[in-house]
């Protein structure tokens, strides 16, 4: 089996969101200060904490990639690169109603270990910059609820000649359709494209570090990802660095 983009090296995350507290005195004898002091944080969260519902568009996707979202599509799977040759990356989930966009979680990832490319290749260590459709899962594990068509099966386990940290990496994947048939499980190796343009980029669980081209994510992100991703909402992944995204 050909695993994320040509060569089997995957990574791990642990789930995180963004924590905004406020920090107060305790026992200071003045309250009223105190109450003043309390106000004022609030006041400057909320001018600097970013709105996460009613939203009218993706955050930082430009006009480029936010034209390549299918109009029908109503759940996105952003992932928001640190830099274009970091493994370091954010993995936003957002649904859609109506007309705006919620953002329903977020958690640290990361990606290929070389960074981004908007021309991958088998072997560059980089994640493929662009918007690709979620249409098939599977892994190792039973189906967790998973909406989009699973498959179990014990031939997409990772190789314990791996690091045993990666043992666990396929016990869910996703894949994200980058040189590959829609409609097959994760691990079909037909790539329409040809070999050179690498291919089996996956939606993954991790082990902490960058991954050869795929994203990964805690396995607590992907069992919620998995039962939420619904093919009747065309789901679709929108990746790269930061910049790339913007653009």
């Amino acid at each position: 089996m050909h695993i994320a983009g040509a060569v089997r090296v995957v990574v791990s995350a642990a789930a995180c969101g963004l924590l905004l507290t406020t920090l107060t005195s305790c026992g200071d004898g003045n309250d009223a200060h105190k109450g003043g002091a309390d106000r004022s944080a609030a006041a400057e969260n909320g001018r600097t904490k970013a709105p996460t519902t009613d939203l009218k568009r993706i955050p930082g996707v430009g006009d480029r990639l936010r034209s390549k979202i299918p109009a029908e599509s109503r759940q996105v799977v952003a992932v928001y690169g640190e830099g274009r040759n970091s493994a370091d990356s954010t993995v936003v989930l957002y649904t859609k109603s109506g007309s705006t966009w919620d953002k329903k979680a977020g958690w640290k990832g990361h990606n290929g270990k070389k960074g981004w490319t908007a021309d991958h290749h088998e072997d560059d260590k980089r994640s493929p910059v662009g918007v690709f459709t979620l249409s098939d899962a599977a892994g190792v594990l039973p189906d967790p609820g998973a909406r989009l068509p699973y498959t179990r099966t014990a031939s997409i386990q990772a190789p314990h000649y791996w690091a045993k940290s990666a043992w666990h990496d396929f016990d869910y994947v996703i894949a994200i359709d980058y040189n590959r048939v829609k409609g097959t499980p994760p691990n079909d190796p037909t790539r329409p494209q040809g070999q050179s343009k690498g291919g089996s980029i996956w939606l993954h669980m991790d082990h902490g570090s960058g991954t050869s081209a795929c994203v990964s994510v805690s396995k607590q992100a992907m069992e919620q990802i998995l039962r939420t991703l619904d093919p009747k909402r065309h789901p679709v992944i929108v990746m790269g660095d930061r910049a790339s995204l913007r653009a």
